[in-house]
């Protein structure tokens, strides 16, 4: 069997990667070793960015449906008096909430009822990919049914890992994870609660160097709490409702016991690792096979779906023929410094959370109080400078920003009208000979007169803005920025 994208692992990440190729009408397929959605509870928050991937996929209303906004976040102490709170918009600027709670598994159903609907995508479960080889057209599959232990090979033109932490395909390219110093031992606990819990609605962190914790509402009856093991402790300890309870009883108060219904205990290992490279010829890492993060602002998931909204519209170019294969080579150079620097920023939360000592006790009183909103922000970092990146190296640039999702005179927003295609927005009336280079590059031409958000983000001048939402080039001149589309 021949294909030209062959995508391991259908978590969010792979199916997400599969959904944007199949939007693009590239050819893939999807092979995932379970033959059904994972039931558990696993990752419950993406911010407004990762919403608005989910929105090019038509999955905005959906999504909706299955998740809950929060108000955004309070650091505790270990009183649980409030240290400092970041908030989050109901209505951020890509025109969803900054801040989104949900259930993993449904938004893997909803993924894979989207891919239902893509022709050109194919996704089988209960299959394993024992094993890769490249060599000068591609890339040799060996994968293996296993209901039934039938082999076969297939050949991709390229493969994406998207197979989680333990990734056969990293270690199949000779990939190692980096370690960026930081792993604990964390009780995960899901709860369903018939009584509401009369709750601040956001996310709590409690600063506690004895205990750190976190409690969320997830969803309308159910509620996640997480507490750093002490030596000596496994989740095991926590499996009944009779151990949980004094851990739990802050935030459920008077609620008896009964009303509450043990969902899922789990022992985690909150890691920080990121992959020492992502790419191998035509094989790619994407998701948990190139980082792991803590979850303390809730971005490792998103990070995975960021991954892939970088990669498919290059890739689909490729295939397509409207990139040139160096084009690829941008992918690890504007993700992995982005993932490294969200990851910097979980690590940074996380010892403000727990650390001990002298040094722990003055990030709490002091640091904490004081911290920049920016480090909460739900907007992340701009992309390095790449060869579909041009920032200038000695002053500001839009370039490496999302443009906004912003909302335009018709009702509809920026996504809507550029969909998926290079997009150019300008505060100018481009001339006809600039007009006519940009419909020969196929772009869509939006001005600023459409949109007063769009004019106060840009301010003055004009902007190449990628498939992906990303910020090519921006400057004065639209004919100068013009050149730089690849």
């Amino acid at each position: 069997m021949k294909v030209p994208v062959l995508i391991v692992g259908a978590g969010p990440t792979g199916l997400t990667a599969a959904a944007l190729l199949g939007r693009s009408g590239v050819e893939c397929l999807v092979l995932e070793r379970q033959d059904a959605v994972y039931p558990r509870p696993r990752a419950v928050h993406l911010d407004d960015e990762v919403y608005r991937i989910l929105g090019r996929l038509g999955l905005a209303g959906e999504f909706a449906a299955i998740s809950r906004p929060s108000r955004g976040l309070r650091l505790l102490d270990p009183e649980l008096r409030v240290l400092a709170e970041f908030r989050r918009s109901p209505d951020g600027r890509h025109g969803h909430p900054e801040a989104n709670m949900f259930d993993q598994p449904d938004l893997e159903h909803l993924l894979r009822t989207r891919l239902e609907t893509i022709g050109t995508v194919t996704l089988r479960g209960n299959t394993e990919v024992t094993g890769i080889r490249q060599d000068g057209t591609g890339v040799r599959a060996e994968v293996t049914d296993r209901g039934t232990g039938a082999r076969e090979v297939i050949h991709a033109e390229y493969v994406l890992g998207c197979d989680g932490a333990n990734s056969l395909i990293r270690t199949s390219i000779g990939a190692t994870m980096a370690d960026l110093k930081f792993a604990q031992r964390w009780l995960v606990v899901d709860v369903a609660a018939t009584a509401g819990l009369d709750q601040w609605d956001g996310v709590h962190q409690v600063c506690d160097p004895r205990r750190a914790a976190t409690y969320m509402r997830i969803g309308k009856t159910r509620h996640r709490w997480e507490f750093r093991l002490l030596p000596g402790e496994t989740g095991d300890d926590f499996g009944h409702l009779d151990r949980l309870h004094p851990l739990i009883a802050p935030w459920t108060g008077d609620v008896p016991a009964g009303d509450l219904e043990i969902v899922r205990v789990a022992e985690y290992t909150f890691r920080a690792r990121i992959a020492n490279r992502w790419r191998s010829g035509r094989v790619f890492l994407l998701g948990d096979a190139a980082h792991l993060t803590p979850p303390f602002i809730g971005q490792g998931m998103g990070a995975g779906l960021r991954d892939a909204a970088n990669l498919t519209w290059k890739l689909a170019g490729v295939l397509g023929g409207t990139l040139p294969e160096s084009a690829l080579g941008t992918y690890e150079a504007e993700r992995k410094p982005h993932a490294r620097s969200m990851i910097r920023r979980a690590v940074l939360i996380g010892k403000a959370m727990t650390e001990g000592g002298r040094f722990g006790t003055l990030v709490r009183r002091v640091a904490v109080p004081r911290m920049n909103g920016r480090v909460f922000d739900s907007a992340t970092p701009a992309l390095r400078r790449s060869a579909l990146v041009a920032r200038p190296r000695f002053r500001r640039s839009l370039a490496g920003r999302l443009c906004p999702n912003a909302l335009l005179d018709d009702g509809t927003r920026f996504d809507d009208v550029a969909g998926g295609r290079f997009a150019v927005v300008t505060t100018t009336t481009p001339s006809e000979t600039e007009r006519a280079a940009i419909r020969k590059s196929g772009a869509v031409l939006v001005p600023t007169s459409r949109s007063g958000e769009l004019r106060r983000w840009l301010r003055t001048g004009a902007a190449v803005v990628r498939p992906d939402g990303t910020v090519l080039s921006a400057g004065p001149r639209l004919f100068r920025i013009l050149r730089r589309y690849p």
